[in-house]
């Protein structure tokens, strides 16, 4: 977005956005890892005095499962259903055979703890952060993921996440006493026994005391400044076909609000209510997304309320309160016929009508499991035709229209980091396709994709397509 506003926010508003999705690709609650991030900060207090490995402790919490998206089409094959699947894997409800499977998909986990480096990188953490989300699935007694580490290799940091995580999670779900009775039990194997003792002293008034203080939102751990294109990626690689989706969307509002004359505080709202307005996606299954036909009863009504949790989300993170409203009305439609709140045009700001209208113009541009890509004519087509029937304003669909036009110019220089086949090919696979497919699709053989794709991990200092995928697109390699 080269010639867009600067749509930067601070690192503590991405981090805690983060930690939402991550929250809703887990099925947690909203708000279960900033618990997780205090609860982890008293233990760090409590158990080692004060230092800079609190803010550690706390921003390990809150991006624990900043990996989750990138891993959620390789849970939904895994358990049928990653969101509910998941929950249960956390809450000890998971069936023997399922855990047993997620135990042994240590590729799942690599792919998690590069994608969660990366994000602390991205966001500048420290290298502390970073190592203790690669390592954050490591046990104690060495029978963990992805390394099989033992005890004197796992920062502290981690330990007192998963302890943390675990009283959260269990106390939620089963009771405090339950959860205390499980903690212990797993001294020197998922923990130090001496660490999960002194939790189970101080768990209960912990417990009351985030219960009675609780006011969960964004605490900036620096006063930097990060893109909140990072946020939009991360939602994005929940779904393979969905890589870049949000820059996109980002772009074609930005442009089409520019051209409609919304002043620059305007445009930079509609900026960021685009980069996040899928965040509430995140909510929802995979193999609801890769529905072929017709929803499942019940499914339907999962992605209307995905707006609602956008919202929801984006409230307690006062930087992205306005940005998260408009984005809950990203579905709106002028008949009422859209969702979550099945708003009339009465109802809808221009705002609303731009980035609702560059939705659907960027999901017609692009391919879909159940359809292919509709070229320029197509789309225009066929957001005019929903204009003629009163879904979308027909002025604000030209001005859409018009913005797409206006972006089709010569692709912009990329980095020397990689070569412009690299770049090809790394497009292509971040949007899911195989190696087989690359080869088909840009005409040579399989051998020579595999081979680029050594070298782009190599270039990329990674091992995975979605850690790729992220940093592509951070890097501007990708789009």
């Amino acid at each position: 977005m080269s010639d867009a506003p600067s749509l930067l926010v601070s690192a503590g508003a991405a981090l805690a956005a983060i930690a939402q999705v991550g929250d809703l690709s887990m099925g947690q609650p909203l708000g279960h890892s900033m618990r997780v991030a205090r609860l982890a900060r008293q233990l760090a207090q409590a158990s080692l005095g004060e230092g800079a490995h609190l803010d550690v402790a706390e921003q390990v919490a809150l991006l624990r499962w900043s990996g989750c998206t990138a891993n959620a089409e390789g849970f939904s094959h895994l358990l049928g259903d990653d969101v509910d699947g998941r929950r249960a894997m956390l809450d000890q409800t998971l069936g023997a055979d399922h855990m047993r499977a997620v135990h042994e998909a240590g590729s799942l986990a690599v792919v998690h703890c590069e994608v969660s480096e990366q994000v602390a990188s991205t966001l500048g953490l420290g290298a502390d952060v970073e190592a203790a989300l690669y390592r954050v699935f490591e046990t104690h007694d060495g029978s963990g993921r992805p390394a099989g580490l033992s005890h004197g290799q796992i920062p502290e940091a981690v330990y007192q996440v998963v302890l943390a995580g675990d009283l959260e999670i269990l106390s939620r779900t089963h009771g405090l006493q339950t959860a205390l009775q499980w903690i212990g039990g797993q001294g020197d194997r998922r923990y130090p026994a001496k660490l999960a003792a002194f939790l189970q002293r101080h768990a209960g008034g912990w417990l009351a005391q985030l219960a009675h203080d609780e006011a969960p939102g964004d605490k900036a751990p620096s006063r930097s400044q990060v893109p909140l294109s990072l946020v939009g990626d991360v939602i994005d690689l929940k779904l393979p076909w969905l890589a870049g989706h949000s820059r996109q969307v980002a772009d074609i509002a930005v442009q089409a609000g520019r051209l409609w004359g919304l002043p620059d505080a305007a445009l930079v709202e509609l900026g960021q209510a685009a980069l996040v307005h899928g965040l509430g996606r995140a909510a929802v299954s995979n193999h609801i997304w890769n529905s072929m036909g017709a929803l499942p009863f019940g499914a339907a009504e999962r992605v209307h309320l995905v707006p609602y949790w956008t919202q929801k989300a984006c409230k307690p993170i006062a930087e992205l309160q306005r940005p998260g409203d408009i984005a809950a009305h990203a579905y709106e439609r002028l008949d009422g016929s859209g969702h979550f709140r099945g708003l009339a045009a009465d109802a809808l700001s221009q705002e609303h009508r731009l980035l609702a209208a560059a939705v659907a113009w960027v999901a017609l541009r692009s391919t879909r499991p159940w359809r292919s890509a509709h070229d320029m004519a197509q789309a225009q087509s066929a957001l005019r035709q929903d204009a003629s029937r009163g879904v979308f304003d027909s002025d604000i669909c030209e001005t859409v229209i018009a913005a797409a036009a206006g972006k089709q110019r010569p692709p912009q220089q990329r980095s020397a980091l990689l070569s412009a086949r690299e770049c090809d090919i790394l497009s292509e696979i971040s949007r899911g396709a195989s190696n087989k497919e690359v080869a088909r699709r840009l005409s040579i053989s399989p051998s020579t994709v595999r081979t680029h794709m050594e070298s782009i991990f190599r270039k990329l200092e990674c091992s995975t397509r979605a850690a790729a995928t992220l940093k592509g697109l951070t890097l501007g390699l990708i789009s």
